[in-house]
């Protein structure tokens, strides 16, 4: 039945390989479901939060994953907006970890509201006069567009395809997916951009604190720019990682170095954004707010000058660079390092405006309050890890995700090795017959030539 399920063409492990493999993830899986068992049957207070600290490692882990799943929207718009066709051969991926980021994010806030009951008056009783009113929206709306742009890959199972209803469907579901991937960007510009318009608008902490354009600070315009950027090349790197698991090549070296390339376009303009934000907000913002630079990287024990450093020069240029020079970029190496160190740029970039902005003392008598989370708290950030090893192992297994996997790796015929010669030559002047039967008019097969 397993083998039945799996795509024509293709290898994969054995199914018990394929079952220890899934109980693993599972007992971490397990671990990460007790703790969020406990944060809502307990309450809040099996975190390390309080009053300095009402967003924490939940909202820092909700906010990274959203950006690295930005891989889905930009690649779609890239697609069928752009018609980058190469894309074609990699979408399918970046849907799938977009889908798996954006339930992860879903399923952080059901454990952050503590009464996942009342999630409904998000809806109901919303607060329009909220940023995160429009993030709770558009992220809900976002992830149905990124079911919809998943369930083709379902349809498309190796058993399914053979139903002509569910063919034809799947077929004609791939002919409108450009209405799907335009509304998935309008949605995913809004969402980013208002979750980092929330730090832009705290009058009271000038570490996070931006000027407007218009109703927007510049946060809103840097969270959805840098998304798009360093979203692929999270991509990317689970793509490195499937594939070294995997033991195949699943995705041709040109489709890789082109989204390589576009990220790494993506990323410099970005940082040169990012860096002329920053040198307006330490010159102009602080200033006017009484405070100096030196107040937010000093006098305490975790943030100093290195992780701007880190974030801006180490994970935001260098990468950006590494990823527009031919030489860097055409090489495995040097790109999977780019890839990482933007991974970790944008993680720490949304770790800074969650964790960061809390921590910085803001009257003249307070001090750096640090934050250590508890057990619980990383457990249940552990679990949507977990939760993606899984999806991600089925999915690969059942469904055709990578389009150029069969052609990069064939496979080979088996022989018989107890067959005698003589029913070898029968065996291959069988094939030679079968070849010249089939063979198109006025083309040789082997046994001619």
């Amino acid at each position: 039945m397993d083998s039945a399920l799996i795509p024509v063409g293709v290898q994969r492990c054995s199914f018990g390989k394929f079952l220890l493999g899934l109980a693993i993830a599972g007992a971490v899986l397990a671990w990460g479901v007790y703790a969020m068992l406990l944060c809502w049957i307990k309450g809040l207070n099996q975190t390390n939060m309080n009053d300095y600290y009402g967003f924490a490692l939940w909202i820092w882990a909700d906010l990274a994953v959203i950006a690295l799943g930005g891989g889905a929207f930009f690649s779609g718009l890239l697609k069928y907006i752009f018609g980058k066709d190469e894309l074609k051969n990699i979408i399918n991926y970046a849907v799938l970890i977009g889908f798996i980021c954006y339930s992860s994010a879903l399923l952080i806030l059901a454990i952050d509201v503590g009464q996942p009951m009342r999630s409904w008056f998000i809806f109901w009783h919303a607060n329009v006069h909220s940023m995160l009113t429009e993030v709770a929206f558009c992220l809900s709306c976002y992830f149905a567009v990124l079911t919809i742009e998943y369930v083709p890959l379902i349809l498309e199972n190796r058993r399914l395809d053979k139903i002509p209803f569910i063919h034809n469907l799947s077929h004609n579901m791939h002919h409108i997916m450009a209405i799907f991937a335009a509304t998935g960007a309008f949605l995913s510009f809004f969402h980013q951009g208002s979750l980092g318009g929330v730090a832009g608008v705290l009058y009271g902490r000038p570490f996070a604190f931006r000027e407007h354009i218009l109703v927007w600070p510049y946060t809103f315009f840097l969270f959805t720019w840098s998304a798009a950027a360093f979203g692929p090349c999270f991509t990317l790197l689970i793509t490195w990682i499937t594939e070294k698991a995997s033991g195949k090549q699943l995705v041709k070296e040109n489709v890789k170095q082109l989204f390589a390339k576009i990220s790494g376009w993506m990323i410099t303009t970005y940082i040169v954004a990012k860096i002329i934000d920053t040198i307006y907000w330490a010159a102009v913002s602080v200033p006017e707010a009484g405070q100096s630079v030196s107040q937010f990287y000093s006098n305490n024990g975790f943030y100093g000058f290195w992780i701007l450093i880190l974030e801006v020069v180490i994970c935001g240029v260098i990468p950006g660079l590494m990823l527009i020079i031919p030489k860097f970029r055409n090489n495995p190496t040097t790109r999977l390092i780019a890839i990482i160190l933007g991974v970790i740029g944008v993680s720490l970039n949304r770790w800074v405006m969650v964790l960061q902005v809390m921590a910085v003392p803001i009257l003249p008598f307070d001090t750096w309050a640090l934050y250590y989370p508890s057990w619980q708290e990383v457990a249940t950030t552990i679990l949507p890890v977990a939760y993606g090893v899984i999806f991600i192992m089925i999915s690969y297994r059942y469904l055709p995700i990578f389009p150029q996997e069969a052609e990069l790796n064939p496979i080979e015929p088996e022989v018989d090795e107890a067959a005698t010669p003589a029913e070898a030559e029968a065996d291959e002047t069988a094939s030679d017959d079968a070849e010249e039967e089939t063979a198109p008019a006025g083309d040789m097969t082997p046994t001619q030539a």
